[in-house]
């Protein structure tokens, strides 16, 4: 074998191992692994041992990887947070360009010598930010953090802003800036906006209603991935503000909780963002810091660009009143720099100059290339130390408080028995589920009739229910159980796994003489005193964009009151979406304080609504992606009404074609009577 490496067997061996090994080695030396993958590209790269050149496989997983990062970004942003934080989001991002382009045009016109716009472009570089440390808060489960959320919303500001300044510089060598050239790239970025903004959610909807494989839903994913950042570059802009755009649109489709996130979180992290980073390290060459005049350039660079992005962390901390250690981590995921300084120097290097040199020669070339590896470098470390002191020691903010859970208040257990219903019903207990709980889920299967058949189908169903799961993330206990019926298998399983609630699927009606709810249902709802939520959707749960929940009178008293309350919230919370709630004047109070309280990010529209009889007014809000959640009680507690045995005929006249769920709060301070009235219809 000869060095370099031209093989490409031995080229991808190689790169694995790297990926493998690297970040292990690296983090015994307490370096973050971010930075050990950066520094061995360096190492293995043409500027240090040669063992492998950056070949075009670079190239293309390079720009696969900081597409992804782009991406993920924003996709794993909680819409609901952002909304909260916007205005923060958009003042951090103008101090984070603001302060190291004034900064950098200073010292590159005074210390370096550079002429304006030689001093504006290099400044650009030192204004953008490329969240390579993401994945560090990813890990730590700091995704949600206020100061985390106004980093990822800034980046869109800083480098918008500093592509925008690459675009007019480029264009200034070309022909004359004129009015006519930045109403034509307003123009142009505005249709593309509009394109990605309006067209791509609702393809997204219409694929994801049609196709469930998981395989074919992420290729579908990261071909608008790639035709969004290719839209964008056909503007004249950087394709990672596509990849960034395409990540907000789509945050809605594609839920936190889902397989399918966990299918883009994993192939991005295991193999795409790796080979970039370590691509990266190969562009770094050390050697170059012999000439004195190159050493300088670097110098200046790393340090003003560090300095400007520092001083915009501690002046975001003080003007937004963050804590010293949210200060620390706006600093650290803003600090490392990648894509759009790439883009940057590149574009600089390639405009020549009248006698024949380049606006931005060699040196700043090779500069620019030590300012992505020092800053990647300081970036990771900071954001991996201040990430786990934050884990260990949790500093509580303010705006977000969450509601201290007991592990036995999220055991929720799945009936399943019929094919068709296993992935609605495990998506939906994945939405409502507690995101960071370690409870597992529960799946079960009651058998009634000894025979392998009908034990194989259970299995069957129960092995399909658990890969769902699986491909979420999240464990998942299956249950096949003999009994000698339905009922009774149910409620003693409920009992043993000391469940919180019950997720079962709406009956269907196939004789006419059967009652809405079936007696199986019917009879659960007497044997089973913990919460059931009874779900029917025609459409895959992350295709629903509205929710709408009828309470009844006093329902604010009944002891599982908190308990659905969190489980909504958590369900919108997910969908990113609306909800309207219609009830009584006091029902709606008690909502709204308890979900200013423990989830104030909640959108919802409260509506007072006494028209218990008739549920038109509910029905005609609603279209064929919203969910209607009706919270009834069981007879003999405190919030059931005589209008609940009129519920089943108006559900079937307002409700048969829409996506339907019916909540039956928890009563574990006591049984509960018959319900034999409740579902007489």
């Amino acid at each position: 074998m000869s060095f370099p490496v031209t093989d490409p067997t031995w080229i991808f061996f190689i790169v694995l191992g790297i990926i493998l090994f690297a970040p292990m080695l690296f983090e015994r030396l307490r370096i973050p692994s971010i930075a050990g993958l950066i520094l061995a590209g360096l190492l293995v790269g043409p500027h240090a041992f040669h063992v492998l050149d950056r070949d075009a496989s670079f190239e293309l997983f390079g720009k696969v990887g900081i597409y992804y990062i782009m991406f993920l970004a924003s996709l794993e942003m909680n819409m609901q947070d952002i909304r909260q934080t916007q205005a923060k989001a958009v003042g951090f991002g103008l101090l984070s360009f603001a302060i190291p382009i004034v900064l950098g045009c200073a010292a590159n016109s005074w210390l370096l010598h550079y002429t304006f716009l030689a001093s504006l472009l290099m400044a650009s570089m030192y204004a953008s930010h490329t969240l390579i440390s993401y994945p560090i808060v990813l890990r730590y489960g700091l995704a949600r953090r206020k100061s985390v959320t106004m980093a990822v919303g800034g980046t869109i500001v800083a480098d918008t802003l500093t592509l925008l300044v690459l675009a007019v510089v480029g264009e200034t060598f070309k022909s004359e800036v004129t009015l006519g050239f930045w109403l034509f790239l307003l123009l142009k970025l505005a249709l593309i906006g509009t394109v990605i903004i309006v067209v791509f959610p609702r393809l997204a909807r219409f694929f994801f209603k049609r196709y469930n494989d998981g395989v074919v839903q992420y290729i579908f994913v990261l071909g608008l991935v790639f035709l969004g950042a290719g839209l964008m570059e056909f503007v004249g802009m950087e394709g990672i503000l596509g990849a960034f755009l395409v990540g907000i649109v789509l945050n809605r489709n594609i839920p936190a909780t889902s397989p399918l996130m966990n299918h883009i979180e994993f192939i991005g992290n295991a193999l795409f963002i790796p080979y970039f980073l370590i691509g990266v390290g190969m562009l770094v060459d050390v050697k170059s810091l012999v000439d004195p005049h190159a050493l300088e350039v670097a110098v200046v660079m790393i340090l003003v660009g560090t300095l400007g992005k520092w001083l915009a962390a501690r002046t975001a901390q003080h003007f937004f009143h963050l804590s010293p250690r949210d200060g620390t981590l706006l600093f650290g995921l803003t600090n490392s720099r990648a894509a759009a300084t790439l883009a940057i120097v590149i574009v600089g290097n390639s405009i020549e100059l009248p006698d024949g040199s380049r606006l931005l020669g060699e040196a700043v070339l090779n500069g620019a290339m030590l300012l992505i590896l020092f800053s990647c470098i300081v970036s990771s470390f900071f954001t991996e130390k201040t990430a786990r002191s934050l884990a260990s020691r949790p500093e509580p903010e303010t705006e977000m408080q969450p509601r201290t859970y007991r592990e036995k208040d999220d055991r929720i257990v799945i009936a399943l028995s019929k094919p068709e219903r296993v992935d609605t019903l495990v998506n939906f207990a994945l939405m409502v589920r507690r995101p960071l709980s370690t409870a597992p889920l529960s799946a079960i299967n009651i058998v009634l009739e000894q025979g392998e058949d009908l034990q194989a189908q259970g299995t069957e169903l129960l092995e399909k229910a658990a890969r769902i799961a699986a491909a979420a993330h999240v464990r998942m206990q299956t249950h096949c159980r003999w009994s000698v019926n339905v009922v009774s298998g149910l409620s003693h399983s409920m009992k043993e796994l000391d469940a919180s609630d019950l997720i079962i699927g709406m009956h269907s009606r196939e004789k006419m003489f059967e009652s809405f709810y079936g007696k199986i249902t019917t009879d659960l709802i007497q044997a089973v005193n913990r919460q059931i939520i009874i779900y029917r959707s025609d459409i895959p749960v992350n295709t629903l964009r509205r929710i709408h929940l009828v309470v009844p009178r006093k329902a604010e008293y009944e002891p599982g009151f908190r308990h659905w309350a969190d489980r909504i919230a958590r369900l919108a919370s997910q969908l990113d979406c609306l909800v309207d709630v219609y009830g009584a004047e006091n029902s709606l109070t008690a909502l709204r304080e308890h979900w200013e309280h423990y989830h104030p990010t909640m959108q919802c529209d409260l509506h007072e609504f006494n028209s218990w009889n008739d549920y038109f007014p509910v029905a005609s809000r609603m279209n064929q992606d919203h969910l209607v959640v009706f919270v009834i009680a069981r007879p003999g507690t405190i919030s059931y009404h005589n209008y609940f045995q009129r519920l089943p005929d108006q559900i079937e006249r307002y409700f048969s074609q829409r996506s339907l769920a019916i909540i039956l709060p928890d009563q574990y301070r006591g049984t509960i009577g018959k319900t034999s009235v409740l579902i007489s219809k």
